[in-house]
């Protein structure tokens, strides 16, 4: 099989109706518009949703929900990761320099997710009721900033 030589299945593609060609081509005169109003011209239409000037059903319901302006700047550390890292003081520029996190992360959430051995010390970032607890069974310290 040869890219130029794929055609789609018989009888697929019907040929485009060619509108406004003569009373004999069925799509005559007014071409399957109807007589007058906006939706008959030229360039007659009007937006998705609109409602001839009533309040629209996108704009009459209640706004639900929220979305975070911050989300991208918090970035999610595992304990495997924090694990793996040289150094026993951890704190968002040391994540940084390690490039566990973004350069652009404004702050950083430890989650239980992985194994933790070593003692370290975990300082101003947030951490999980898990991952706190695994830190400190391991003989670590979790410091509030």
């Amino acid at each position: 099989m040869r890219l130029n030589t794929i055609k789609p299945a018989e009888g697929e593609k019907g040929s485009a109706h060619r509108v406004g060609r003569g009373v004999g081509s069925g799509w005559g005169k007014t071409a399957g518009r109807g007589h007058k109003g906006q939706k008959s011209r030229a360039g007659g239409f009007h937006k998705v949703g609109f409602e001839g000037g009533q309040m629209p059903l996108h704009r009459r319901l209640p706004k639900r929900g929220f979305t975070s302006l911050t989300r991208k700047f918090v970035e999610v550390v595992r304990l495997s990761e924090i694990n793996a890292m040289p150094v026993d003081e951890i704190d968002l520029a040391a994540l940084k320099q390690a490039n566990v996190v973004s350069t652009l992360a404004q702050d950083a959430r430890v989650i239980l997710s992985g194994e933790i051995t070593r003692k370290v010390t975990v300082r101003g970032l947030g951490v999980t009721k898990g991952a706190k607890a695994a830190i400190e069974a391991a003989g670590g310290s979790v410091v509030e900033a």
